[in-house]
């Protein structure tokens, strides 16, 4: 199984910018870590503050590492993005086949 993270969240007026560059960061992370299969961003079509970022994970355990990797090395140095968000992120962990997952490739 493959393990979807999903989160929808906005930034706080004003923040968008800074907010994107550090979920960009933690995406890139991830991208470089063993177990994460992808990751990326999307805005919202009509509402440009409106952010969806997904990552991908061959496993629960990678997941978790990979989370508690940044928790302890990004948000250690920059604080987290909670101060940025507008409220809090819609968060959701799905497994996901792995052949109805390989139709991405």
């Amino acid at each position: 199984m493959v393990w979807m993270e999903t989160i929808v969240c906005s930034g706080k007026k004003g923040s968008d910018a800074r907010l994107r560059r550090m979920i960009k960061a933690r995406l890139e992370y991830k991208r470089r870590q063993d177990g994460c299969i992808g990751a990326w961003i999307g805005r919202g079509a009509e509402d440009g503050t409106l952010l969806l970022v997904q990552s991908a994970f061959t496993s629960a355990q990678a997941w978790k590492r990979i989370s508690s990797e940044i928790k302890e090395t990004l948000d250690a140095q920059d604080g987290g993005i909670e101060t940025l968000l507008l409220g809090p992120p819609l968060v959701g962990i799905f497994e996901i086949d792995e052949t109805d997952f390989s139709i991405l490739d």
